[in-house]
């Protein structure tokens, strides 16, 4: 009878640091995160509000990545991906620039917003780890920046 009374209270001693242990898609991400950090990439979370207009509600708290831009750059756009491979402006007019339309096209679809400023170019992502979406982000951040 005693072992089954130590191990209940061992079970129960133990079983809050199982809820610290991070789940697989927290690990996901924070690897993914860790190789945007090597590629030369900012990252933080960041509360964004959405346009009322976009298919699909993008979550309050996104992944922001960005990178500082050269000096001299002075151009500022921004454009959210209303459906998969559809850049709009707050207007909702589609991208006029054909090299950055050509380039939105090659982002992932869980990319909801990207933006420039002269200081920086950000882009908001879900992080849905897929292997090669990491670096088409990576290469859009650093030909914009």
């Amino acid at each position: 009878m005693n072992p089954w009374i130590v191990l209940l209270l061992l079970i129960v001693v133990l079983s809050p640091l199982a809820l610290l242990m991070p789940s697989r898609r927290q690990r996901g991400r924070m690897d993914v995160r860790l190789q945007a950090r090597r590629l030369g990439l900012a990252m933080q979370l960041s509360r964004q509000e959405w346009p009322h207009w976009l298919a699909q509600e993008p979550p309050v708290s996104c992944a922001q990545y960005h990178r500082a831009r050269r000096r001299g750059q002075v151009d500022s756009w921004c454009y959210w991906q209303a459906k998969p491979g559809t850049w709009l402006n707050k207007w909702r007019e589609p991208c006029a620039d054909a090299s950055l339309a050509a380039q939105l096209a090659q982002l992932p679809a869980d990319v909801y917003k990207v933006e420039a400023t002269t200081q920086m170019v950000a882009l908001y992502w879900g992080e849905r780890a897929q292997a090669d979406s990491l670096h088409k982000i990576a290469d859009f951040l650093l030909a914009r920046a």
